[in-house]
């Protein structure tokens, strides 16, 4: 059974939770990401319902669906925010991460609407 990032990190000492949020703080991958959740590619792919050769593939990807970033960060308890930094102006936190899109057409015209994830 996959266990939650949550729970990982509320049964850590403190000082050793510390440690381990800000070195979240500098990972680079998926995978990087799922070792330091503590979870195996079995895991994972059991708690996404899919097949751990998917796990291996997705971790190798260079360029991936938000969605399907999010549902893999979900899985493991967390959230996946997105972030627009500008130069001169605050950033921006974009919601409706990975949430489907569909094309509506009217008079000719194609309008976006988000449906919430």
């Amino acid at each position: 059974m996959a266990r939650k990032l949550d729970d990982v990190m509320a049964a850590l000492p403190k000082d050793r939770k510390k440690r381990v949020e800000d070195r979240a703080m500098e990972l680079a991958t998926l995978k990087d990401l799922r070792h330091a959740a503590q979870q195996t590619q079995e895991q994972m792919a059991a708690a996404l319902g899919v097949r751990q050769d998917t796990i291996s593939r997705l971790e190798k990807r260079s360029d991936m669906l938000l969605s399907t970033m999010r549902h893999y960060v979900e899985s493991m308890g967390g959230k996946l925010e997105l972030v627009a930094k500008f130069p001169d102006r605050p950033s921006v936190v974009i919601d409706h991460l990975g949430g489907e899109v569909t094309l509506n057409k009217r008079a000719g015209a194609a309008r976006r609407s988000r449906v919430a994830a």
